[in-house]
C-alpha cells in the first residue's frame, strides 16, 4: 500500500507534538516532510526565559534534535519558510524554490509578535521576543549596552526584563495598562507582584503611551519618547506587546481565517478538509489559544484524525495559568475578576507576600487568582473545570483541600496531603496531559523514587515545570515510608564528627589545612585519628585542594589502593595494567603473556574497559609482577582507584568506514592527559567515532560521541547498578575543545564533588545548569577550571609511581582499612600511631 505524504509547515512544540501522537498510532501510514523557519529542530519555546537568564543553554531546550527526524524517516526542511500553497496541485513551495506535494497538509505556523506602529520601530537594536534568534540578540545585546526598556508587562515582558536584569542591564518596563499581567492577574495580584520584582531592581512605567523611538548617534536605538514628551534611555528595546495568529500563508491560499486560521472540531479546516491546523495560528469556536495544554489538545485530536480513527472532538479548552514569574508563584484561573453577581473570599498578606482570591458564582468556583502560595491551584482548577457545588466547603475552602475535607469529616484522608486526595483521573500535568493514575502506575511498576525518574517515564514537570510540586507531592503519597524528603547531604562524614562533607570541604579551603592532623584538630574530631570511613575522605580532600602542597597518606588508603591490585574472594588479586585508549602492542602483550606464565596466572580476561585482566596473582608476587610489567613499560590501570579507570573507544575513522571523527586518537589523549587524576569516585570515559556509538559513550561519566560537525559531549552517566543515561553538556569542534570542556567538567567535579559521590550524583546534586553555567557558558570560569586540572597534574607528587617503586610488603604491614563506618576505632588509632 501506497504511504500517504504529510507535509507539516511549522517545526514548533504543536506542529510536531501532532507528529509524535501521529506516529504512535500510525507510525507507516505517512511520509512526512517537515518545514521549520528556523534553522533547528524543534524546541521548548517556554524556556527561552531561562536561555535569556543564562540558567539554561540552548541544548537544554531542545525537544527532538535533528537525530529524531532522521530516526523517524521524517525529511525536515530547516531553515525553509513556506511561501505557497496550491491547492489545486495540492502543492506547499519554500522559499528556496523546493517544493513538497501533499496528501493531507498540517499549518503549524504559530503567531507572530506585534509590534506597535511606532516611528524608530525598525531601527536596530529594537526586537521582538519570540525565538532562539530573538534570544541571542538579546544575550548579544547585553554584553555591550546598559539600558534596556521592555515594552508589554505580560507574561514575557516581565520575563524578558528578568533576564536582561540578571545579565547586568538597567531594565524599565513600559506598560500602557494599570497594572502588570492584566489578563492573568487582578490589581491587588499585581501590585503584590510589582513589589516584589522592583526589589529585585525592575523599574516599571505604568499607564504609559510610547510615542516614539529615537535614534542614536550611531543609527542605533537610544531612546524611548513617551506621548507627554517624557523619555528614557534606552540602547536595547524589546517588544512584548502581544502575539497575533500567524495566517499570512492559509490567507494567501483562500482559507477561512478569522483572528486565527478556522477549524472545526476534528481541527480539519472549514474551507479545505484536506488541510489541518494546530496551534496558535487556529481560530477553535472563535478562540485561539496561546497556552501550551491547549495546543497538546489540539495536537492529540489532530492526529487522531491524520492516523485515520476518526473519533476524537476538540471541544475547547479550560486553561488556567500557573507559572513562576521570576522566581514568585502565580496562579489564575476562569474568571478571577468577578462582578455583581459573584461573591469574593479575599486573603491579602503584603508582609508576607502571599495573595489568594476566589470567586463564587451560585455556589460554584467561577475563577481564582494567586500569587505566593499557589498549592492548591490544582484543585481549585478541578474544581473549576468540573462544575462542582462548593456550598459545604466554602467556610474553608480558603485554606485549601487538606484543610477543607478534614473540617468535613472526611477521617480517611485526614493527614494526608492534596496529592493523595486526587483522583487518578485528575490531570496533573497539562502541557503534555498527564494524570495522577498515570504517575503512580509509573511509580509503582518501574520502582521509580525521584523526580526526575518521575520526569523521564512520564513526562510529567518536564515542560514548563508549573506542576513540580504536586509530581513531587504524589511521590511522596504513592512511596509512603519509603520516600525520606530529607536532605541527605547534610549528613555527617562519619560517626567521628557532626561536620558535613561541605563544611569539610570549606574548611580545608578557607583555613588552609595541609594534613590529615591538622584538620581532625581543627574541626575538633571527636576521635583522635578518625576512622576508615572519614580518613579516605579527609585524604582525598586534602590533595585535590592543595595538589602540590599535600603528600598522599598511605595509610588512609584501602588495601586495593595500596597493592594496586585489586582483591578476590579468594583472597588473591587482580592486576590490570593500562592500555591508553584501549590500544595495545605486540610487545605489551608479550610482557603480560610472559608475566601470565611466569607466576602461574590462573585466568586472564578481556575486561569491559578494553584492558586485559591477570586474575589470581598470589599477593607475595605483586611487588616483582609489577616490577616486570614496568620494565616492559606498562603502568597501573587504576581499576581499583578513586581516580581515572578508563578511556574506552571505538575504531573510529582510523578504520571503520562510518566514523566521523578519530576516535582512538582522541581517548589515547583524554588518557594520557588524565592520567594519575585523582576524583571523589571512579571515572570512566568514552569515546565513539560516530553517533553510532559503539564505545558506549552515552553511559559513562564524560562520553564524547563524533559528529560531521565535531563532537559532543555528554557527562553524568553510569553504567553500573542502576544504570544513568549521560546528559547532554554541549557540543565543540575540535580536539582540543573536547580536553577544554572534558577536563572543566572534571575539574568542578574534584573541586565540588563529595567522596564516593559518583558523577552523575553529584550533577543530580548540583544541577546540570550549575554545569553548564560553569563549564560552557562562562568561557573564563572553563578556562579557570582547565588550567587548575593542568597545573594539578602537572610535576605533582605522583604516589602511585611512589608506592609502585617502595617495597611493596613493608606497606603490607601497615593498617589494612576496611570499609566498616563502624569499627574499631581504637585498635585503628592505637595502629595508625605506632
Amino acid at each position: 500500500m501506497r504511504k500517504q505524504k504529510l507535509v507539516v509547515v511549522g517545526n514548533g512544540m504543536a506542529g510536531v507534538k501532532t507528529l509524535e501522537e501521529l506516529l504512535k498510532h500510525a507510525p507507516e501510514r505517512y511520509d512526512i516532510t517537515v518545514f521549520g523557519a528556523e534553522p533547528h529542530g524543534n524546541y521548548n519555546r517556554i524556556l527561552l526565559s531561562p536561555v535569556l537568564a543564562g540558567e539554561m543553554g540552548l541544548p537544554d531546550i531542545m525537544l527532538n534534535d535533528l537525530d529524531w527526524y532522521r530516526d523517524k524517516g521524517i525529511t525536515l526542511h530547516a531553515g525553509r519558510k513556506v511561501v505557497e500553497i496550491d491547492r489545486s496541485r495540492r502543492l506547499v513551495r519554500a522559499d528556496d524554490g523546493s517544493a513538497a506535494p501533499y496528501d493531507r497538509l498540517l499549518l503549524a505556523t504559530g503567531s507572530l509578535p506585534f509590534m506597535p506602529p511606532l516611528r524608530g520601530a525598525d531601527l536596530p537594536g529594537v526586537l521582538a521576543y519570540r525565538d532562539i534568534a530573538d534570544t541571542e540578540a538579546m544575550i548579544a545585546a547585553a554584553r555591550e549596552h546598559r539600558h534596556a526598556v521592555v515594552v508589554g508587562a505580560g507574561l514575557l515582558g516581565l520575563e524578558a526584563a528578568n533576564g536582561l536584569a540578571l545579565r547586568g542591564m538597567d531594565v524599565t518596563v513600559v506598560h500602557i495598562g494599570a497594572w502588570i499581567m492584566d489578563r492573568q492577574l487582578d490589581r491587588p495580584a499585581a501590585e503584590l507582584l510589582q513589589a516584589s520584582l522592583e526589589a529585585k531592581g525592575l523599574t516599571f512605567r505604568l499607564e504609559a503611551h510610547t510615542a516614539a523611538l529615537v535614534v542614536g548617534e550611531r543609527g542605533r536605538v537610544a531612546a524611548l519618547c513617551f506621548k507627554d514628551g517624557s523619555e528614557i534611555p534606552a540602547d536595547l528595546v524589546v517588544m512584548a506587546a502581544g502575539i497575533r495568529p500567524n495566517t499570512g500563508l492559509a490567507e494567501s491560499a483562500r482559507l477561512h481565517c478569522a483572528r486565527g486560521i478556522v477549524v472545526s472540531d476534528t481541527l480539519q479546516t472549514v474551507t479545505d478538509p484536506r488541510i489541518y491546523a494546530v496551534g496558535e495560528c487556529v481560530s477553535h469556536r472563535g478562540v485561539a489559544y496561546g497556552l501550551v495544554a491547549p495546543l497538546f489538545e489540539q495536537a492529540r485530536v489532530c492526529a487522531n484524525h491524520l492516523a485515520g480513527h476518526g473519533i476524537g472532538r476538540y471541544q475547547g479548552s479550560v486553561t488556567s495559568t500557573k507559572l513562576k514569574v521570576t522566581g514568585v508563584d502565580v496562579f489564575s484561573a476562569g474568571d478571577f475578576l468577578g462582578g455583581e453577581d459573584c461573591d469574593e473570599i479575599v486573603l491579602h498578606d503584603r508582609a508576607g507576600g502571599i495573595y489568594k482570591k476566589l470567586v463564587l458564582k451560585d455556589d460554584r468556583l467561577a475563577g481564582a487568582v494567586m500569587v505566593g502560595d499557589t498549592a492548591d491551584g490544582a484543585w481549585y482548577f478541578q474544581l473549576l473545570r468540573e462544575g462542582k457545588n462548593v456550598a459545604g466547603l466554602r467556610d474553608h475552602l480558603m485554606f485549601g483541600q487538606g484543610f477543607a475535607q478534614s473540617q468535613l469529616g472526611d477521617t480517611g484522608h485526614q493527614g494526608q496531603n492534596q496529592a493523595a486526595l486526587l483522583p487518578d483521573t485528575a490531570e496533573v500535568c497539562g502541557c503534555n496531559g498527564v494524570c495522577k493514575g498515570s504517575i503512580v502506575k509509573a511509580i509503582r511498576e518501574q520502582g521509580l523514587f525521584t523526580l526526575d525518574e518521575v520526569r523521564k517515564h512520564t513526562k510529567a514537570s518536564s515542560s514548563c515545570g508549573s506542576c513540580t510540586g504536586l509530581v513531587e507531592q504524589i511521590l511522596a503519597s504513592t512511596l509512603g515510608g519509603a520516600y525520606q524528603a530529607v536532605d541527605k547531604h547534610a549528613k555527617p562524614v562519619c560517626g567521628c564528627t557532626d561536620h558535613t562533607h561541605a563544611q569539610v570541604r570549606a574548611a580545608i579551603r578557607e583555613q588552609h589545612l595541609t594534613s590529615i592532623p591538622d584538620t581532625l584538630r581543627a574541626l575538633d574530631w571527636q576521635t583522635p585519628n578518625g576512622c576508615a570511613t572519614c580518613r579516605p575522605a579527609l585524604n582525598y580532600y586534602l590533595i585535590s585542594t592543595w595538589p602540590h602542597e599535600v603528600r598522599d597518606d598511605p595509610q588512609s588508603r584501602f588495601i586495593n589502593e595500596r597493592a594496586h591490585a585489586n582483591i578476590q574472594k579468594d583472597g588473591s588479586y587482580s592486576v590490570v595494567p593500562r592500555m591508553w585508549g584501549g590500544l595495545t602492542t605486540p610487545a605489551e602483550l608479550r610482557a603480560i603473556a610472559d608475566a601470565a606464565e611466569k607466576y602461574k596466572v590462573p585466568t586472564v580476561k578481556v575486561t569491559g574497559g578494553q584492558r586485559i585482566d591477570l586474575l589470581g596473582v598470589r599477593k607475595d608476587d605483586l611487588p616483582a609482577i609489577w616490577a616486570d610489567l614496568n620494565a616492559a613499560g606498562m603502568v597501573s590501570g587504576h581499576a581499583y582507584g578513586k581516580s581515572l579507570r578508563t578511556v574506552k573507544t571505538c575504531v573510529g575513522m582510523e578504520h571503520c568506514r562510518f566514523g566521523t571523527q578519530m576516535a582512538m586518537d582522541m581517548g589515547v589523549k583524554l588518557e594520557k592527559m588524565l592520567f594519575g587524576m585523582w576524583s571523589p569516585h571512579k571515572v570512566k570515559l568514552a569515546v565513539s567515532g560516530c553517533p553510532r556509538n559503539c564505545a558506549e559513550a552515552g553511559i559513562k561519566d564524560v562520553g564524547v560521541i563524533g559528529v560531521d560537525s565535531g563532537y559532543e559531549i555528554y557527562v553524568a552517566g553510569n553504567g553500573g547498578i542502576k544504570t544513568e543515561v549521560a546528559q547532554f553538556l554541549c557540543k565543540v569542534g575540535g580536539d582540543e575543545e573536547v580536553m577544554e570542556y572534558t577536563g572543566a567538567f572534571l575539574q568542578i567535579y574534584r573541586e565540588e564533588g563529595f567522596y564516593l559521590e559518583r558523577t552523575c550524583h553529584y550533577v543530580e546534586r548540583v544541577g546540570l545548569e550549575h554545569v553548564k553555567r560553569q563549564v560552557v557558558v562562562d568561557a573564563a570560569s572553563r578556562r579557570a577550571l582547565y588550567e587548575r586540572l593542568l597545573y594539578a597534574l602537572k610535576d605533582a607528587p605522583d604516589p602511585w609511581a611512589e608506592q609502585q617503586a617502595a617495597p611493596l610488603a613493608r606497606q603490607y604491614k601497615t593498617i589494612e582499612l576496611k570499609a566498616e563506618p563502624q569499627g574499631d576505632r581504637h585498635g585503628l588509632a592505637e595502629s595508625l600511631s605506632a
